[in-house]
């Protein structure tokens, strides 16, 4: 049950928090764009099989902007179905602690799972097996950002 706690149930207001702060609520008019993603990081990994078995990969913002997040490849086979989540690190630097707000269940694909705009930061990206591997799942995971 922990493990399954652990694939959905994370911990991770922290980004939410941290997207919301960086909106603008003011009563200005005008309005910004977010600053469009600079810099590829190539995130890689293996999750070894089992419910709720995961790993994480942390990258750093150097400028408030955009968050492209793509799973890029996931496998064998490389059709499988991974959960993925974006969040933020815990203040020790241990923990990913993902939003609720992003978390999903892809397979592989070149197309952003989520385009964000966040404040400069750590944060990272977890895989999770959903219950189908039967043997360690590699994966690749591109982050476009400021």
């Amino acid at each position: 049950m922990d493990m399954i706690k652990r694939l959905w149930g994370f911990a991770g207001v922290a980004l939410v928090g941290a997207f919301v702060a960086a909106c603008n609520n003011g009563g200005s008019s005008s309005t910004t764009s977010p600053t469009p993603p600079s810099t590829t990081t190539t995130l890689s990994g293996t999750v070894q099989p089992g419910v709720g078995n995961y790993d994480f990969q942390q990258f750093t913002t150097a400028a408030a902007g955009e968050i492209d997040v793509s799973l890029t490849a996931a496998g064998p086979p490389p059709t499988i179905q991974v959960g993925l989540g974006l969040g933020s690190m815990s203040s020790d630097g241990t923990t990913c602690l993902l939003s609720t707000t992003f978390q999903t269940v892809v397979s592989a694909s070149a197309t952003p799972v989520w385009s964000v705009s966040a404040p400069a930061g750590v944060y990272c990206v977890e895989v999770v097996d959903i219950g189908n591997a039967a043997v360690p799942i590699s994966y690749t995971v591109i982050v476009a950002h400021s």
